[in-house]
């Protein structure tokens, strides 16, 4: 079970990409964001920014988990440094573009969820939370360039 300090703050996590979502199907929405917190904080760009950031705090998370392997240490910090180094290296070049690589980022995140639990060094509960935030973080991402 996945504790409740983890659950709701994960899911609190996921406010800026519904409002990014919402912003791109809503133009009352996007002007009030416009008009309230600029266009940093609207349509893709809130998705974006939030998301490059995220990847890269799971880098931290990673890397804490990475403490507790003992043999392989050396490769799971290694491994641990993709996503920040995913985000910096690949989210650019426009919206779309930018969006489609952060998906492709926050998917290959879910794999590297799955190798360091495989190898004991997440909580159990650790990949019911990840495939949640995952999948509704991949979600709202495609919605916004498909909408």
């Amino acid at each position: 079970m996945i504790p409740r300090p983890a659950l709701v703050l994960g899911l609190a996590g996921l406010l800026p990409f519904l409002w990014n979502v919402a912003t791109v199907i809503s133009p009352a929405l996007a002007d009030l964001g416009l008009h309230w917190v600029g266009p940093r904080f609207v349509g893709p760009y809130v998705g974006l920014a939030y998301g490059t950031v995220i990847l890269a705090f799971m880098s931290g998370v990673l890397w804490g988990f990475a403490v507790r392997a003992r043999a392989k240490a050396g490769l799971f910090y290694a491994l641990s440094v993709i996503p920040a180094l995913w985000a910096f290296a690949f989210v650019g070049g426009g919206p779309l573009q930018a969006t489609y690589w952060l998906v492709v980022g926050f998917v290959g995140l879910l794999g590297l969820d799955w190798y360091f639990g495989s190898q004991g060094l997440t909580p159990p509960w650790w990949m019911s939370l990840r495939v949640l935030l995952t999948t509704c973080v991949v979600a709202s991402l495609l919605a916004t360039v498909l909408a």
